[in-house]
């Protein structure tokens, strides 16, 4: 066996984990390799690593763990779920008190916690990490937000901030978030934002195809749009795939592609959880459901042929439109971060974490998916020396921001009613808005509605928060009611 030398040891090389033991061995760092078909190792070796000394390969979990210095760093790259906790299970009879396992992958941060808990029992530390960017990110630089035991960061942190994404003063895009599920909670929830920016694009994409548009001039308005305030990294690419023809067809190469979307999870989870947390999370609700109708391709086909709608035909003034919809498509934008880090607030009060939220905006401005010039301006409405964030739409900047783009934003959701264009991800994030600034919403009589036919009770606006009453509505109902509601 060789020596023990490798400062930190990867299991699963698949195109995530070759780059970013590339990207480590560029950065100076020695690793040690491993993967279940052992036959991947040598094509690795005698691939992409070709030449590279520093990479050192085993074909056993035996073999990898001696290859790695104490305390062992060994870091999992593989597919979410069971895959993760066969590989703990393989691993914990070989390692030491304070060794480390880091789970790399997209796992649920309810497993991870479940994992954090388990790992630790044993004596040995654990970190889920989000590790956000794709194939480039990874080999690059890619936004990486560890949690777990804390004790463990000491011990990881030289290589990850050496390999993350850099922003413009040379900070790392990666810092310690908090404890157990912390990182793939917080990598969750960017995947969800994710979902979000992506069909707000899309949205914006369709109006402009139904007002008449090639791909050629829509990559041509995204080349505009990345000059400006939405300059991001979804938008780049945008501007690249509208201007791609396919070669077989000679048509646009969006053009050619089925809209069926895939998904892998990760929005849904953000759901689920934003609604176990209480949080009204809806514009990645609608991204995530949009996914769901585009999924159901051959129902949609069919009742094109029978359902109705209006004539698509616009009148208007194409140009004065299209910046309409570039003001809705940032207005709407606000209001999905807003919903997120009002998400991650609730879940740091649920799970006991220290979140630092303009550390994480920092981690999201560069090297990952949803990287935009955007999030510079939420690190600095956390970062300010002033009263709590509570909501990123009351912090000026925003505020302004959304009544600048207020009447366009509206314009392009009755446009879009108008010319029977589906913008759910535009509207819902308006009805948002307007929930939002409303200090009155009718659920009172929502209330008066269980009380009626559950006796749920209710509270009064003229007694103290916390009270509950019930009226017997009916005359016959009597006087006992369920128990109080959750708010």
């Amino acid at each position: 066996m060789q020596q023990a030398a490798a400062d930190l040891g990867l299991i699963g090389l698949a195109v995530m984990g070759q780059n970013l033991v590339l990207n480590m061995n560029d950065k100076g760092f020695t690793v040690g390799v491993f993967n279940r078909t052992v036959s991947k190792v040598d094509d690795f070796l005698n691939g992409p690593a070709a030449g590279r000394e520093t990479i050192l390969g085993a074909h056993s979990i035996e073999e990898f763990v001696s290859l790695l210095k104490r305390p062992r760093r060994v870091m999992l790259l593989v597919k979410a779920g069971s895959a993760v906790d066969a590989f703990i299970e393989k691993l914990l009879p070989h390692l030491e008190e304070g060794d480390i396992i880091i789970d790399g992958g997209n796992s649920n941060f309810h497993d991870t916690i479940r994992r954090y808990e388990y790992v630790e029992s044993k004596g040995m530390l654990y970190i889920g990490t989000g590790v956000s960017g794709g194939e480039e990110g990874a080999r690059h630089g890619p936004s990486i937000m560890p949690g777990g035991s804390p004790a463990a960061w000491e011990h990881v942190k030289p290589i990850f901030q050496a390999v993350s994404a850099k922003v413009d003063d040379g900070e790392p895009c990666c810092d310690w978030v908090g404890e157990n599920g912390a990182g793939h909670f917080v990598k969750m929830v960017h995947n969800g934002i994710e979902y979000g920016d992506m069909q707000l694009i899309c949205e914006a994409y369709h109006l402009m195809q139904t007002i008449g548009m090639t791909p050629a001039e829509m990559s041509e308005v995204f080349a505009r749009w990345n000059q400006g305030e939405l300059d991001s990294y979804l938008i780049e690419i945008t501007r690249d795939i509208l201007a791609r023809t396919d070669d077989e067809t000679g048509k646009a190469m969006v053009d050619v592609i089925m809209d069926r979307a895939g998904q892998k999870g990760t929005g849904k989870w953000t759901v689920i959880t934003a609604c176990q947390l209480g949080m009204p999370v809806t514009l990645i609700g609608e991204a995530v459901f949009a996914r769901c109708l585009s999924a159901i391709k051959e129902e949609r086909v069919a009742a094109a042929q029978v359902l109705r709608g209006p004539k698509r035909a616009f009148k208007g003034d194409r140009e004065k439109f299209v910046e309409d919809i570039r003001q809705a498509l940032y207005a709407s934008k606000i209001c999905s971060y807003a919903q997120g880090f009002q998400m991650m607030r609730a879940a740091a009060a649920e799970y006991d974490w220290n979140l630092n939220f303009g550390g994480i905006a920092l981690m999201w401005r560069g090297g990952c998916i949803i990287r935009s010039q955007f999030l510079g301006k939420i690190k600095d409405a956390f970062s300010r020396k002033r009263k709590k964030v509570v909501n990123l739409l009351l912090v000026p900047y925003f505020k302004s921001a959304v009544r600048k783009a207020q009447g366009s934003w509206r314009r392009v959701i009755t446009q879009a009613v108008k010319l029977g264009v589906p913008v759910p991800a535009f509207s819902t994030a308006l009805a948002y808005y307007d929930g939002y600034r409303n200090a009155r919403l009718p659920q009172n009589l929502l209330q008066a509605q269980r009380d009626y036919f559950g006796a749920h009770t209710y509270e009064r606006v003229d007694k103290p928060v916390g009270e509950f009453f019930h009226t017997n509505w009916t005359g016959s109902g009597g006087d006992t009611t369920a128990s109080t509601y959750t708010a």
